[in-house]
């Protein structure tokens, strides 16, 4: 018996129509790859949630984008990306893989360039993007969080010019 027919593959392995897996064990385990509500992201948020601060998960920083950000918070117009090492190319822990690197080069570079575009229209619009690599301590990423939250409150809050608090900072949607 093959380590392939042991692990349940026949022999000769063919992928369903339009999947670019290179065997069944391969496929098996991108397709159980979470898109959100990963462990680095659940401890994050749950640090920040300690802190006080509240937040939308998995949401559409602006409307008309069709990416989302891990967490949003709306009123101050911060969005948080916490950046897998291999999905976003970390230049400390990505190792390109082997198998079918033609693939994975151009997969693993649009998502680095998406990322740099969504930066782009995000500060274009005025918010402040924070992303994380998911190696990083949970503890200063989330510290980080809080002061920029905290940061951008404290600016709205201020007098405008005329002396004047800003009208839109202390609204608070219900």
């Amino acid at each position: 018996m093959t380590k392939q027919e042991a692990a349940g593959e026949p022999a000769q392995w063919q992928p369903p129509e339009g999947s670019w897996a290179s065997s069944a064990a391969n496929r098996r385990s991108m397709l159980g790859n979470r898109n959100r509500d990963t462990a680095p992201e659940l401890l994050l948020r749950s640090l920040v949630h300690a802190a006080g601060l509240r937040y939308r998960v998995a949401a559409k920083p602006l409307p008309k984008m069709r990416r989302t950000a891990d967490m949003v918070f709306r009123p101050v117009k911060v969005a948080v990306f916490i950046d897998g090492c291999f999905w976003h190319g970390c230049p400390e822990h990505f190792v390109m893989p082997k198998t079918n690197r033609p693939y994975w080069e151009d997969k693993i570079g649009r998502n680095v360039q998406r990322d740099r575009d969504t930066d782009d229209r995000l500060a274009e619009a005025g918010w402040l993007v924070l992303r994380f690599w998911e190696h990083l301590e949970p503890e200063a990423c989330a510290r980080t969080v809080v002061d920029a939250v905290n940061a951008r409150r404290q600016e709205a809050a201020a007098p405008n010019q005329l002396g004047q608090p800003d009208p839109a900072a202390g609204r608070r949607r219900k």
